[in-house]
């Protein structure tokens, strides 16, 4: 997503500085690259396919379609069943794949069945052109809507130190294997501004706080797959070197606990019987 220009609008300032950072994260062992046809529009999925093609055997791609673009900064989700089988033909033309590991419909379109997005989807999977399906930016109940139509691969939802909402997605995510993909997983960058609890631990451990964060992360949940944009050679060997921390178990609470926003008492679960 950040290898576009602003606004997540058309081409970076130097597409060949995008297409070698590209190269170097699958050469350090990146197997799992994240895109989406609207990061542009289409210029995400360009780059990937210039940069890496032809494919390592290990790498997945995972792309998103129903999401429209009328300028930076604007989204607006169309979930038409003939627009989504287009948007799927075109990423696989845009990506040089006759089948795509892992495609997330990007968003619920509140105006189109639900079982008329996925039912197309279902039906580009059986015809091959798709191997996993995904839903991006859902809750429990339309997850659980969901898996009633299709099977769910895979869940991408906002996640990260300072926002743990989605702790019950991952929960249910746990229990039905599901992968749980974390976008935003830095906050957008915010974490490494702000001067919290990371900064001890960041001394201690001798990192940086987004590495300190992505670690978090890793450690929350087997099923958590941390998806760090960065359009930085810097940034992105910061963030491959999260995973050689290892946090202390108490470490980890004191970071939940010191990030976790307080429930309010109009927010808070009520008992109940059935």
């Amino acid at each position: 997503m950040q290898l576009t220009g602003p606004g997540h609008w058309y081409h970076p300032a130097n597409p060949d500085q995008a297409k070698h950072l590209l190269r170097r994260a699958v050469d350090h062992g990146v197997n799992h690259i994240d895109t989406a046809d609207a990061y542009g529009p289409e210029t995400a999925e360009h780059l990937i396919r210039k940069a890496l093609h032809p494919y390592p055997d290990d790498l997945v791609i995972a792309t998103k379609g129903g999401l429209t673009r009328q300028g930076p900064n604007q989204w607006a989700p169309v979930g038409r069943p003939e627009y989504l089988r287009q948007c799927v033909e075109m990423s696989l033309r845009r990506l040089g794949l006759e089948r795509i590991d892992l495609y997330y419909l990007h968003r619920i379109d509140p105006s189109v069945p639900l079982d008329a997005q996925l039912g197309v989807l279902a039906d580009m999977q059986t015809e091959g052109k798709i191997r996993h399906l995904g839903l991006s930016k859902v809750d429990i109940d339309q997850i659980r809507q969901a898996t009633e139509l299709i099977a769910i691969a895979a869940v991408q939802n906002k996640y990260h130190l300072g926002d743990q909402a989605h702790d019950s997605v991952i929960r249910h995510c746990e229990e039905t294997q599901t992968a749980f993909v974390p976008y935003a997983p830095l906050g957008a960058g915010q974490l490494a501004k702000q001067q919290t609890t990371l900064d001890d631990l960041a001394r201690r451990y001798r990192a940086t706080r987004t590495q300190l964060a992505l670690a978090w992360l890793l450690q929350r949940s087997s099923v958590i797959l941390p998806i760090p944009g960065t359009s930085s050679e810097a940034h992105l060997d910061d963030n491959l070197a999260a995973t050689d921390i290892s946090l202390e178990m108490d470490d980890a609470d004191l970071l939940t606990a010191g990030f976790a926003q307080p429930t309010s008492q109009s927010q808070r679960p009520t008992a109940s019987l059935s």
